[in-house]
């Protein structure tokens, strides 16, 4: 990444709040009058989720912040799931474009979203690459996925050094993302790196998936492979981590530092339990409030600001991520991003008692 010379992404509160002002009195509650687009479509936010496959967070979250975002901040909604299928995530896009979109927030799957927004900037509609990367968007909205990877190497560290593991020396596995998903690369360069610099090197590493069963397929080879022997697995997210644990289990391998993203309730549920060592949780809250702003910004016409830059130039508005480990899965569930009830099943209730965890 490039670092760009645009002021912080804070600075777009203003112009949202100057939208919302300009669009208090309109009969409609959107921002459609006066707007550069023109017509009804100026005001309609169209949205296009991956799946529900790959992570909880799409439906459970994502779906959630950003109607309530967009609609409070006056936009018609659209919130299309593709449910991976890169040609139904193609009718989607054209559905929504044919009733008129004013802004794009597109969530890229094995690279769809690249041609939509083709389409889409050649009707003059601006396109924000919410979460993961694709070559054509305008903005990019998303944490500091390599700060993300970063975390995940270190939990490894933090991991092996627990279990009184020497780093250059330990039995690394690397289990990574799909490389069709942009941000798989940072994940995976943050975590390299901080390993790589501590004297881990991979003993092993599978091609990269965002699939649970198959990361334990993967997994299970690869242990095969290192004679059943291993002292760490870089992980790319909680999904893929429920794998890895499943195959740990069944080989009775306890010890063993184990990574992962997103916060889900079964990452949660493996850290208390001391089979997951951490996740990366991405409050999906600050995410969706930040592609909101740059929606507003966009729709009223003002300059949006950035933190950083991709290779290619475009826009990168980083949202910061955050480690848990056991002690901190209280505050993802007292934020509201996992319920209680969902995590605190009675053979976990002994260990959310132990670390804190209690009802809102």
């Amino acid at each position: 990444m490039k670092k760009s010379s645009l002021l912080p992404v804070a600075a777009l509160a203003g112009a949202a709040a100057l939208l919302l002002a300009g669009c208090s009195g309109s009969s409609g509650g959107t921002p459609t009058e006066g707007g550069d687009a023109g017509g009804d479509s100026a005001g309609r936010a169209c949205v296009i989720l991956p799946d529900a496959a790959s992570s909880p967070r799409w439906e459970n979250f994502d779906r959630k912040y950003l109607q309530e975002g967009l609609e409070g901040a006056g936009f018609e909604v659209d919130i299309q799931n593709a449910q991976g299928d890169v040609a139904k995530y193609g009718t989607l896009a054209d559905a929504q474009l044919t009733q008129g979109c004013g802004v794009m927030l597109l969530v890229d799957y094995q690279g769809a979203a690249e041609s939509v927004a083709a389409k889409a900037k050649a009707e003059g509609i601006p396109v924000i690459a919410y979460d993961r990367p694709f070559s054509g968007a305008d903005y990019y909205v998303s944490f500091d996925n390599v700060k993300v990877g970063e975390l995940e190497g270190q939990t490894v560290l933090d991991g092996l050094e627990a279990a009184g593991k020497d780093p250059a020396t330990a039995t690394v596995v690397y289990m990574g993302g799909d490389p069709t998903d942009g941000n798989a690369a940072m994940f995976h360069d943050g975590a390299v790196q901080v390993m790589e610099d501590a004297g881990v090197k991979a003993a092993a590493e599978p091609p990269g998936v965002w699939d649970q069963a198959k990361s334990q397929t993967n997994f299970e080879q690869a242990l095969t492979s290192l004679g059943g022997k291993v002292d760490g697995v870089w992980v790319a997210n909680d999904t893929n981590a429920a794998g890895v644990i499943k195959v740990l289990q069944d080989n009775n391998l306890t010890g063993v530092a184990v990574s992962g993203q997103d916060a889900n309730v079964a990452g949660l549920q493996n850290i208390l339990l001391g089979w997951q060592t951490a996740t990366v949780y991405k409050p999906v809250k600050d995410e969706a409030s930040a592609a909101v702003d740059v929606a507003i910004a966009l729709l009223s016409g003002d300059e949006v600001s950035a933190d950083a830059e991709l290779d290619d130039g475009t826009p990168y508005i980083q949202v910061t991520p955050v480690l848990v480990g056991q002690d901190k899965v209280k505050d993802v569930v007292a934020a509201g991003d996992a319920a209680y009830d969902d995590v605190c099943t009675p053979d976990v209730m002994a260990a959310c008692e132990e670390f804190g965890v209690v009802a809102p």
